[in-house]
């Protein structure tokens, strides 16, 4: 199965070990993400089936929320089973095609979800700035491009990972200390040059995520331009109102990446652990807190969600 020289014969199983350190709490630990991933399916699927079962919902935001739903069942689906398996049952061995699949999986949905966002934030910017043309700018039909160029954008950038991954002869140690698998963290244990993959997973990061905060950033600078300039108070909360939502998702979504590469790149002496959770904070906390979100901030969906189990009683 293994071999420590450099042959061309590598590692084909690798062993995940949750989190280092903890290894006695995983019991403890195994109780917030079974909870999370619950409530992440329930929430985003109920979303889903009240966004595609009611008409009057069937809006561009309303529509691009059902794609962040999606997303996030995906991302909960590849990530918490896996780690779960590892907390009650110790199921931590993996084979190289199995970590590798689910290395593309959560980096092209983590994309996907970034470049979801994104267009939120173009539906907020048209709503607001241009309302009159709202319904002739973002058509169904351009919807349902838009998806397709997200799902493009998503599995194209990171398809070449596999490629980058399957040529690396991992002839380094098979203990993974984490609870799934991810690019870098895998390509480390190679013997190989790993200078192309971290090249290129710098490239992915640039031309999508930091890409994407960015015109996020410019979006809501025009979007409260545009509100502050209304001559109504009470048209200006409304359209804050409409907002906050999403900054909360972005916040929700970004902040724990960006707070985990700060304390990569500068808390050398935090434990290992620590940044073992806080990546698991990343994958956790959004699809749990995403249909929340909305459904208390979204008046629309509160009433759907009302009235279907008062009708069911």
């Amino acid at each position: 199965m293994t071999t420590l020289n450099h042959t061309g014969i590598s590692h084909t199983v690798f062993h995940l070990l949750g989190i280092p350190g903890l290894e006695d709490q995983h019991m403890w630990i195994s109780i917030p993400f079974f909870i999370s991933y619950v409530i992440a399916l329930l929430g985003n699927s109920l979303l889903i089936f009240i966004i595609l079962t009611k008409r009057s919902l069937h809006e561009p935001m309303y529509l691009f929320l059902c794609m962040l739903a999606g997303t996030d069942i995906v991302l909960s689906t590849i990530t918490v089973p896996q780690a779960l398996a590892i907390f009650w049952f110790h199921a931590g061995e993996i084979s190289l095609d199995c970590c590798i699949t689910q290395v593309f999986f959560v980096h092209s949905t983590f994309v996907c979800e970034s470049g979801i966002l994104l267009v939120m934030a173009f539906d907020r910017y048209i709503a607001i700035c241009y309302p009159l043309r709202y319904t002739t700018i973002l058509t169904n039909s351009r919807i349902r491009k838009i998806g397709v160029a997200l799902f493009l954008r998503s599995y194209g950038t990171i398809f070449p990972i596999i490629f980058l991954l399957r040529r690396l002869t991992f002839c380094k140690h098979n203990i993974i200390p984490h609870t799934c698998c991810e690019h870098i963290g895998l390509a480390k244990y190679a013997c190989n040059d790993i200078r192309v993959n971290l090249w290129y997973g710098f490239f992915i990061l640039m031309a999508t995520v930091v890409l994407d905060v960015v015109l996020i950033f410019v979006s809501y600078v025009l979007i409260l331009c545009a509100i502050f300039r209304m001559p109504s108070q009470n048209a200006r909360h409304k359209a804050l109102n409409t907002c906050g939502s999403h900054i909360c998702v972005i916040i929700l979504f970004y902040g724990p990446g960006i707070f985990t590469t700060l304390t990569q790149q500068f808390g050398r002496h935090i434990p290992p652990h620590i940044h073992i959770l806080l990546a698991n904070v990343c994958i956790l906390a959004p699809p749990m807190l995403n249909p929340i979100i909305y459904g208390i901030k979204t008046k629309q969906i509160q009433e759907q969600v009302v009235h279907m189990f008062i009708r069911q009683k």
